[in-house]
């Protein structure tokens, strides 16, 4: 394993003005096709598991959510064609003369998320889902069994992975105005806000702004006045949450896009735009740290659903936002940090062949004391990889 460390600068590492962030929260179509990977990969995985003895060959990253059409209307409308969820992916489906019953495993899994995530959301009114899983390459199951028998936990794909620490005060701010409009605390006082809420959050020169999408849940509200009360409600949690974590005011506006005459507002009979205005997709949302961060490093490499053995665009998304945290958390003098891990096909995943690391220092330089340090917690790390599938498995990983 290869490190390479760089000293960068703490304007070449945090945003300043002009700094750009957004959140997808956990009902935006493209979050919830992303929930559903990762579901049916624990699901599949804990299934391999008992039957079997060990984790196989699946990825079930391919998630793709057609909206369906709606008639919201106050005090309740109707839900006039599912949404549609397209469950896509390889997957062992028969080991040792057990087949194994994807389906039922899929929909159980998928409709169970739902019901536990959309509180205004009929799971199986509302949803119809298609399991389109087919076994994997024999390449790339051969390449997954290997493991067993060379000792040697092999990743199945050429990749790279990215994090950075700490997060600025307002990517803090999009996930605690995202996390508080979605906290059980508000359903249960605002049964109105629904789940589907997406924030986008810039720093000015006149300070931080955000710009909420929130869906509002129609059986909840008699009229326009009580939607807008909704809607300021909704305004409240997010400036509330954003200024504990910016330490200053931000502008919060929700829903914009609302007319003011109240001809076209985002109202909707399950809390998601999913029933109707927007499609979703696996992997077009949220990055490993829960946020869309443009201004950063930045993955394209989808996380959720892929195995959590040996998928390196996996695995290494998250040890290098955890890498990067540790970095900063475990070294004095060490302000920031921003990491790199390469993957090869076919390499043991706990020996990457290039890690890349910047820092930046108080001193503006990194000494040979703290590159040594560095070097001791990314080979700690990394030497850690194999055993990342049990936090998988637990659902302690953030993936979206």
């Amino acid at each position: 394993m290869e490190i390479v460390f760089r000293a960068i600068t703490s304007a070449e590492h945090e945003p300043g003005l002009g700094e750009v962030v957004e959140r997808k929260g956990i009902g935006h179509p493209d979050t919830v096709c992303d929930a559903l990977a990762e579901s049916l990969s624990r699901a599949l995985s804990r299934f391999y598991l008992e039957r079997f003895g060990l984790v196989l060959h699946h990825n079930v990253d391919k998630v793709l959510l057609w909206a369906g059409r709606s008639r919201p209307a106050f005090g309740g409308g109707e839900v006039v064609e599912p949404i549609e969820i397209f469950l896509a992916g390889r997957a062992t489906l028969e080991h040792r003369g057990v087949r194994v019953p994807i389906r039922d495993i899929a929909e159980e899994t998928c409709r169970a998320w739902l019901a536990a995530n959309l509180h205004a959301l009929d799971a199986h009114a509302h949803v119809r889902i298609h399991t389109l899983i087919r076994p994997g390459s024999h390449e790339l199951v051969d390449l997954f069994l290997r493991e067993r028998r060379e000792g040697r936990w092999l990743a199945n794909d050429t990749s790279l992975g990215v994090g950075f620490a700490p997060l600025s005060p307002l990517e803090q701010a999009v996930l605690a105005a995202e996390e508080s409009l979605n906290a059980p605390g508000t359903r249960t006082a605002h049964p109105a806000i629904g789940e589907d809420v997406k924030v986008m959050a810039a720093r000015l020169a006149e300070g931080p702004a955000l710009t909420v999408g929130c869906a509002m849940v129609d059986r909840h509200l008699t009229d326009l006045d009580a939607y807008v009360a909704a809607r300021a409600a909704a305004a409240r949690i997010a400036s509330l949450a954003a200024e504990r974590e910016l330490g200053e005011p931000a502008s919060v506006r929700v829903n914009a896009g609302d007319s003011p005459s109240g001809d076209s507002i985002f109202l909707t009979v399950t809390g998601t735009s999913a029933e109707a205005g927007d499609d979703g997709q696996a992997g077009r949302g949220n990055r490993a740290n829960g946020l869309i961060t443009p201004g950063r490093p930045m993955t394209l490499e989808s996380v959720a659903g892929k195995n959590p053995i040996t998928h390196v665009g996996k695995l290494y998304n998250v040890l290098g936002q955890r890498l990067a945290q540790s970095l900063v958390d475990q070294i004095a003098g060490v302000t920031g940090a921003r990491c790199t891990l390469l993957s090869r096909i076919g390499h043991p995943i706990d020996d990457p062949p290039l890690v890349t690391v910047g820092l930046v220092t108080e001193r503006g330089e990194i000494d040979a004391d703290t590159r040594r340090r560095a070097a001791d917690v990314v080979r700690g790390a990394v030497g850690g990889v194999t055993s990342l599938w049990r936090d998988f498995l637990a659902g302690t990983c953030r993936v979206a």
